[in-house]
C-alpha cells in the first residue's frame, strides 16, 4: 500500500495516505456493520432535551439501547476485494462506520493535520457520493456531493477542513447507486510537513501462554502483505508449556513472516513480564519507531496497526496510540469507546456518559450521539497499544505486576511525563472477552487487588488514596459475607505483600501465582467442580420465606438492611443441616453478596459457565479474617503518605531496562530463542 507522494509543494510538505476504505479480510459478513452501513439514520434525543430528572434519564438509556436496525444485510458479491464495494442500483450505501468513517476530531486534537482530502473513486453510471460531518452533539450536516455521468471510473476530490471539530465529530460518505452496480473505493489523505513523510516502523511485543493456535493464527493475520513495510520485528515472548512452534498453524505463521519472527522462551512472568520482555529487546535493538504491545487471544485487523503507527506518526508530541476492543465471540458488540481511571476512586472505568458492549450492528455511530464525542482516556489496554520507543527510553518499562494495571499505571505514568494515550476510533482487535471470567474471584483476585493499590501509592492525587481503602474494606467484608473466604484471604496476602515494599515486586514475578494457586486449594469455595453430581443435594431446614425466588432483586432499602445485619449474622453458629448439604443453589448472575449472605452453606455456579463450587459459611474463620480486615486497613490509613513515597521514590529503578534485565537473567543467560 502505498503511503506517501513523492511531489513536494513550496511549502515542503508531502501527501499522507491517513486512513483508505477497508473491507473485512474474512470476508465475514457478521461484522459488515463496521465497515459499512445500510440504514437509515435515526438519531437518539439530546440528553439535554431529555431533561435531569432519573426517570427521563432512565426512559433515555433504555430508547438509546433500543435497535434502530431494520435487518437488511450486505450479500457476499458486494464485497470486491480488500478495498473496493459493491453499491447495488438504487440502494444506499453509508461508509459513516467504524472502520471507514473519519474521526475528525481525534486528528484535530492530537495530531499536525489541520485539513484532509477525502478521494471517493466510484464507477458505475449516475451513482451519488454524498459527504456528511457531524457535531460533537451529534447533529450531522452535508458538506458536499457529485454524481457519475458514465460507467467509467471517477475520481471526486473533496477538500475538508479540520477547524470544526474541537469536541468531537467525524466526516463520513454516503453512495447511492444509480440504474446500474456501483464499485466504491476511498482514501483519506493530508499534507503534513515534509519531516512527517517517512512513515515509522513497529515491534510487534506478544505475550504468550499455552494458546499454540490462537498465537500462530495471530501471527499469520501479521503477515499480511499491506503491513509488511511498517512491521520491525515480531517478539513472541513464550512462556507456556504448550509451545507456539508446536502448533500445525505456525509453518505459515513462519512463511508469511520470515526472519521477523523472533519466538523467546521464558519462565511465566504473567503479562507484564512478558510485555516488558518485549519492550527491553525493542528498546535494545532500537530499530523500530514504536513498540505494539498485543495479546495472544486476540483476532487481528492488520490495518488498524497501520492506522496507529500513521497517528503516532502525526502526533503532535510522542502518543501513545491504542486500538479498542471488540467481543470476539459477539464481533460487533466493543468493549469500552475508551477507559479512565476515576480519580476519587482509583478505579478504571468507561467514562460516565459512554456506554460499554455497545453493538454496532444494532446501533451504527450515524445513529448514537455519544460516539460522536471526543473520548480522552488516561491508559488503552495492552491488547493493541502501540507505545513510541521514545516513550520508553524516558519513562521506563512495565512495572513488574505479573498481570492486571500494568497497563494504566503505565498510561497514567506516561501522562505525568507529559505523553497522552489516544484511543483511536478506526483501529481495533476482536478479543476473549473478560466479562464471563471469574477473575474477581480467583487467584487473579491477589493481583487485581495487590495492583491497583501499587498503582494509586503511585498516582493517587488524593490523601491516602482518596476512597480506595474505604472501598478495599467494604468489598473485603461482602467477600467475607458470601463465604468466599479464599478470595478475602487473598486480598489480605496482596496487602501485607504490598506492605513488603516496592523491591519485592521483582523478587515475587516468577513465584508468587504458584503460591497463590497452592494457598487456593486449602478452601472449599475454591475448589471448582465440574460435575453437579459430584456435590450433595440441597436440603434446608425452612423452606425460603413466602417462597421467594433466589432471582429477585431486593430493593435498596432491604440492600442496605443487609449490608447493617450480614456482617454481624455471620458470628452465629451454622444450621446442623448446612454443614452436610448446600441451602440453595445460587446462578453465576444471582451471586450477589446480598443474596449469599443469607445462606450457610450454597452451590455457586462461576461465570464462565464451567463448573460450580461449595461454599459454606465458618464463624471462627469470619471472626479472624474480619479481625485482620479492620487492623490490616487501619495501618493503611496511618502509613499511606509513607508508603506512596517509598514506591514513588523506587518508580524509576524497578522499571528500568537495566532492572529487568537483572530478571531476565536466568533465560537471557542460557539459549532462549528458537
Amino acid at each position: 500500500m502505498s503511503t506517501m507522494t513523492e511531489t513536494r509543494t513550496e511549502k515542503q510538505t508531502v501527501t499522507r495516505l491517513l486512513q483508505r476504505q477497508i473491507m473485512p479480510l474474512d470476508r465475514d459478513i457478521e461484522v459488515m456493520a463496521l465497515y459499512v452501513d445500510l440504514e437509515d439514520a435515526r438519531l437518539d434525543e439530546d440528553k439535554y432535551v431529555v431533561g435531569g430528572t432519573q426517570a427521563a434519564k432512565d426512559i433515555n438509556n433504555t430508547q438509546i439501547r433500543q435497535a434502530t436496525s431494520s435487518g437488511r444485510r450486505v450479500q457476499p458479491e458486494q464485497l470486491i476485494d480488500r478495498t473496493r464495494f459493491k453499491v447495488l442500483p438504487g440502494q444506499s450505501v453509508s461508509f459513516g462506520t467504524f472502520f471507514n468513517g473519519f474521526a475528525a476530531s481525534y486528528w484535530r486534537r492530537w495530531t499536525v493535520v489541520e485539513s484532509v482530502t477525502l478521494n471517493v473513486t466510484v464507477e458505475g453510471a449516475d451513482a451519488h457520493v454524498i459527504v456528511y460531518k457531524s457535531l460533537a452533539n451529534g447533529n450531522s450536516q452535508r458538506v458536499d456531493a457529485a454524481f457519475t455521468e458514465s460507467q467509467e471510473a471517477t475520481t471526486f476530490t473533496f477538500e475538508l477542513s479540520l477547524g470544526p471539530f474541537v469536541d468531537g465529530g467525524w466526516y463520513w460518505y454516503d453512495v447511492v447507486g444509480g440504474l446500474s452496480p456501483a464499485v466504491v473505493s476511498a482514501e483519506w489523505t493530508a499534507e503534513v510537513p515534509a519531516e512527517r513523510g517517512q512513515h515509522g516502523t513497529v515491534d510487534m511485543a506478544i505475550t504468550t501462554m499455552n494458546r499454540p493456535e490462537f498465537c500462530a493464527k495471530l501471527l499469520q493475520q501479521l503477515g499480511d502483505a499491506d503491513l509488511a513495510p511498517y512491521l520491525d520485528t515480531v517478539f513472541v515472548m513464550e512462556q507456556g508449556s504448550k509451545l507456539v512452534k508446536d502448533s500445525d498453524e505456525f509453518p505459515a505463521a513462519q512463511a508469511v513472516l520470515g526472519e521477523k519472527l523472533r519466538i523467546i522462551e521464558q519462565g511465566n512472568l504473567g503479562g507484564s513480564g512478558g510485555y516488558a520482555r518485549g519492550q527491553l529487546e525493542s528498546l535494545t535493538k532500537g530499530t523500530a519507531t514504536y513498540a505494539l504491545m498485543m495479546d495472544d487471544d486476540v483476532v487481528c485487523e492488520p490495518e488498524s496497526v497501520i492506522r496507529q503507527v500513521v497517528f503516532g506518526d502525526l502526533s503532535r508530541r510522542p502518543t501513545i496510540v491504542g486500538g479498542m476492543m471488540f467481543n470476539l465471540y459477539s464481533r460487533s458488540r466493543l468493549h469500552s469507546f475508551g477507559e479512565i481511571i476515576q480519580p476519587w476512586r482509583f478505579w478504571w472505568l468507561t467514562p460516565e456518559d459512554a456506554y460499554v458492549a455497545w453493538d454496532f450492528s444494532t446501533r451504527n455511530i450515524r445513529s448514537a450521539r455519544w460516539l460522536h464525542k471526543r473520548w480522552d482516556v488516561d491508559f488503552n489496554g495492552w491488547y493493541s497499544c502501540l507505545i513510541p520507543l521514545a516513550v520508553m527510553r524516558e519513562i521506563g518499562l512495565s512495572l513488574p505486576l505479573f498481570i492486571k494495571w500494568d497497563d494504566s499505571e503505565y498510561g497514567l505514568r506516561a501522562q505525568q511525563h507529559g505523553f497522552p494515550t489516544v484511543t483511536l476510533p478506526g483501529a481495533a482487535v476482536w478479543h476473549v472477552p473478560w466479562s464471563d471470567k471469574n477473575d474477581a474471584l480467583d487467584w487473579q483476585a491477589y493481583f487485581h487487588h495487590r495492583n491497583r493499590i501499587v498503582a494509586a501509592l503511585l498516582h493517587s492525587i488524593y490523601p491516602k488514596g482518596g476512597r480506595l481503602l474505604r472501598e478495599s474494606r467494604n468489598n473485603q467484608i461482602a467477600h467475607l459475607v458470601s463465604m468466599q473466604y479464599s478470595t478475602a484471604e487473598l486480598r489480605l496476602q496482596a496487602m501485607e505483600d504490598v506492605l513488603k515494599g516496592p523491591q519485592h515486586l521483582h523478587e515475587m514475578l516468577p513465584t508468587r501465582l504458584a503460591e497463590v494457586n497452592a494457598f487456593r486449594k486449602e478452601f472449599s469455595d475454591a475448589r471448582l467442580i465440574a460435575d453437579r453430581d459430584d456435590l450433595p443435594p440441597v436440603r434446608r431446614t425452612k423452606p425460603p420465606k413466602k417462597g421467594r425466588s433466589i432471582s429477585q432483586v431486593p430493593s435498596r432499602r432491604s440492600q442496605l438492611i443487609s449490608a447493617a445485619l450480614a456482617p454481624i449474622r455471620q458470628f452465629k453458629p451454622t444450621r446442623p443441616l448446612a454443614e452436610a448439604y448446600p441451602e440453595a443453589e445460587v446462578p453465576a448472575a444471582d451471586a450477589k453478596w446480598y443474596k449469599l449472605s443469607s445462606f450457610d452453606s450454597a452451590i455457586v455456579s462461576m461465570n464462565d459457565g464451567t463448573s460450580a463450587a461449595l461454599y459454606q459459611r465458618d464463624p471462627e474463620r469470619y471472626r479472624e479474617l474480619l479481625k485482620r480486615t479492620l487492623a490490616i486497613h487501619e495501618r493503611y490509613r496511618r502509613e499511606w503518605p509513607a508508603l506512596a513515597e517509598q514506591y514513588r521514590a523506587a518508580l524509576k529503578d524497578i522499571t528500568s531496562p537495566e532492572t529487568w534485565a537483572e530478571t531476565f537473567k536466568p533465560w537471557t543467560d542460557t539459549k532462549d530463542e528458537a
